[in-house]
């Protein structure tokens, strides 16, 4: 890694060297979560994205614009978001991304409960300031705004809005009111209003839902290494710590207890080896995920045992970063059954994450 920074370091700014950096490795194909999880946590440090929460709001410069949810930021969206940047750079302009807040779903099909999302908002946008985007524009999705025609759409968000100078969409987007806009309508509306439309490659668009998928199933089974190849990185849940029952602490492994957001996917019931970031600083870990079999069967909750941390967490927000499942929650005959148990699970914790 000296080797390729030095030289560069003259020539470069260091946000462009984060870049340039990120989209050769992950063009070349060699990279896996450990690796990628370790350039997102170098990346955080020299990349800075900005958030406009309306398009009214928005001041970016040459906007490349994609649109999109970009779940998960896997590895299907890190291809694309690589192609935007060398555009982008090309048009000595900003890569933008355009998604909507909240999730649509749950504006136009209140009753439906089954939503899951592998990232929140502000863990989207920690990864998608890590993977390269300049912009990001959350715009608030009401009824009113989904009844706006696709011509509408593409005058006053696209062109108005945020002034794109080319955008690059999939062979399958659809927009405007019933989703009657596509990249038929976007072309013809392209040569009115003079800004350049790229279509993403239908393999890598099918890729990138496919990904997205696989990932949640995988998650949702407890297998954990599948869905983290998928997603390039390790999936995290980042959450406020809140008082619990303090049945760890009594068993002399306390935890934290994590309240999470709504509609954020929770893996399978189980232990898991963790990375906790807590103000930027690193622990290892265990979490449990489930409902407590052995004593109350309650709740399903999550949360994690910090190792060789002490102090006090109330209200404080970690992210742990989850590495390895280490066994199905299991109901045991007594408390000292239990503890012997976890024990086991530490050493075995200690000995994946060294």
């Amino acid at each position: 890694m000296k080797g390729f920074f030095k030289p560069l370091i003259i020539q470069l700014s260091i946000r462009s060297i984060c870049f340039e950096f990120l989209i050769i490795k992950l063009s070349s194909g060699n990279v896996d979560a450990t690796e990628n999880t370790h350039l997102l946590i170098f990346s955080h440090y020299i990349c800075r994205m900005k958030v406009f929460h309306s398009v009214d709001d928005f001041t970016g410069k040459n906007p490349v614009l994609t649109i999109g949810t970009f779940d998960g930021v896997h590895i299907g969206h890190q291809v694309i978001l690589a192609r935007l940047k060398e555009i982008a750079r090309e048009m000595n302009g900003e890569v933008t991304m355009l998604t909507f807040h909240p999730h649509p779903r749950l504006v136009l099909y209140p009753e439906q409960k089954d939503l899951l999302l592998l990232t929140t908002q502000n863990e989207k946008i920690k990864l998608l300031e890590r993977f390269g985007v300049d912009n990001i524009v959350f715009q608030p999705f009401t009824h009113a705004f989904s009844r706006l025609s696709y011509d509408a759409f593409v005058k006053q968000v696209i062109v108005d809005g945020i002034k794109a100078k080319k955008v690059v969409i999939g062979y399958d987007h659809h927009f405007g009111h019933n989703r009657e806009g596509g990249l038929k309508q976007l072309l013809l509306l392209s040569e009115i209003y003079h800004f350049e439309v790229e279509e993403i490659p239908e393999q890598d668009i099918d890729y990138a839902a496919v990904s997205s998928s696989r990932v949640r199933k995988a998650l949702l089974a407890g297998d954990v290494h599948s869905a983290n190849l998928l997603l390039g990185h390790d999936y995290s849940i980042t959450g406020k710590v809140i008082k619990g029952k303090q049945l760890g602490r009594s068993l002399g492994f306390p935890t934290a207890n994590l309240e999470t957001e709504a509609y954020k996917l929770i893996p399978a019931n189980g232990v898991y080896a963790v990375l906790i970031n807590l103000n930027d600083i690193i622990y290892k870990g265990m979490m449990n995920i489930g409902n407590r079999p052995t004593f109350d069967n309650g709740v399903k909750s999550v949360e994690v045992n910090i190792l060789e941390f002490e102090g006090d967490l109330y209200g404080k927000e970690i992210t742990l970063h989850i590495r390895h499942f280490l066994r199905s929650e299991l109901k045991f005959n007594s408390p000292a059954d239990l503890i012997s148990q976890m024990n086991l699970d530490k050493l075995l914790t200690v000995k994946l994450l060294s």
